[in-house]
């Protein structure tokens, strides 16, 4: 069975980082073809994607919001993907959710929701003074 888990989450001040983490099982990011988004949603707004992974990890993906300061990378041999977050905004707070989509797309990943068909649980972000 497919499973995603975030962790990471938490409280920060602006200016601040944190490292998501995105742990996968029931398939292999090394072996299967699967690609890796992650996505945010805050309050009273919609879910926008912020970032994605291709099924090889050779291309990324970000929203102009996040450029230069978020970094997506996977580690194979822990089956996770992370999500650096660098220089973090108050309008950065939200729920963060890792999702994933069988895809032979070696360099492309996509940044709609509606293209992931398995999603975490989610972990929440606050970027507060």
């Amino acid at each position: 069975q497919l499973q995603l888990v975030e962790s990471g989450g938490g409280l920060v001040q602006p200016g601040g980082s944190l490292r998501l983490s995105c742990a996968a099982s029931g398939f292999t990011l090394e072996y299967d073809y699967y690609a890796i988004g992650w996505f945010r949603q805050a309050p009273g707004k919609e879910r926008e994607g912020v970032s994605c992974i291709s099924s090889s990890g050779a291309g990324t993906k970000y929203a102009d919001s996040v450029k230069g300061r978020f970094t997506i990378s996977r580690e194979t041999a822990k089956n996770t993907v992370y999500l650096q977050m660098n220089s973090l905004k108050p309008e950065d707070t939200a729920v963060y959710y890792c999702a994933a989509t069988p895809s032979r797309h070696v360099i492309y990943c996509s940044a709609e929701d509606t293209a992931y068909d398995y999603w975490g649980q989610g972990t929440q972000v606050t970027v507060s003074s």
